[in-house]
């Protein structure tokens, strides 16, 4: 799978896109590994470069590179967590929306309706530019309700709209419950 193509190809064309994501093969391991774990890096890594060279002058600042490294770790780790508790929610959610269970096809739908979500987070290196990360986050949703639509997890049409207001709560407390263990984790280790 060509990365760069298929992040195009999801935000582009998603519709077209699932067709072809359901219908290829793939693992948890390769999907998390060639996808999840690179754009889930796009926030952290963002954040990492505006705490170094535009919050603070690295000679003087108060953000040195290692606490820098340690807020980027912050957000890099619970956005992991986030897509795999995701993944397991809508496979989980499955049975009750007349679905078929499929923990690769839920981590696809997972994995791949974050994307936008993801490359929103170059957005965090002008902090104030959040609420665009926001409009990233809602597409998000809508490529995942396409995903649910296509149907990924054999879902019948008459139930998608459930699956997926159900997925998006979970997604919405997903996201909180991550925002607080990064609050968790930056108070505990001073990387505020």
């Amino acid at each position: 799978m060509d990365i760069v193509q298929r992040v195009q190809s999801i935000l582009l064309k998603p519709k077209e896109e699932w067709v072809k994501i359901k219908a290829e093969p793939s693992t948890i391991a390769g999907l998390f590994t060639s996808y999840v774990m690179i754009l889930a890096a796009i926030p952290a890594v963002f954040t990492f470069l505006r705490l170094i060279f535009i919050e603070q002058i690295p000679m003087i600042g108060h953000w040195p590179v290692g606490r820098a490294l340690g807020k980027a770790i912050i957000i890099y780790i619970p956005a992991l967590v986030a897509v795999s508790l995701f993944a397991l929610i809508i496979n989980e959610l499955a049975p009750t929306f007349s679905s078929t269970k499929n923990k690769a096809h839920a981590l696809k739908l997972a994995a791949y309706s974050m994307t936008p979500g993801w490359l929103a987070g170059v957005l965090n290196i002008i902090p104030w530019l959040w609420a665009l990360r926001v409009v990233g986050t809602l597409y998000g949703l809508y490529i995942l309700y396409l995903g649910l639509d296509t149907p990924i997890m054999e879902t019948p049409k008459n139930r998608v709209p459930g699956y997926m207001i159900l997925s998006s709560l979970a997604a919405a407390f997903l996201f909180l419950l991550s925002e607080i263990l990064q609050l968790a984790l930056a108070v505990r280790y001073g990387r505020l």
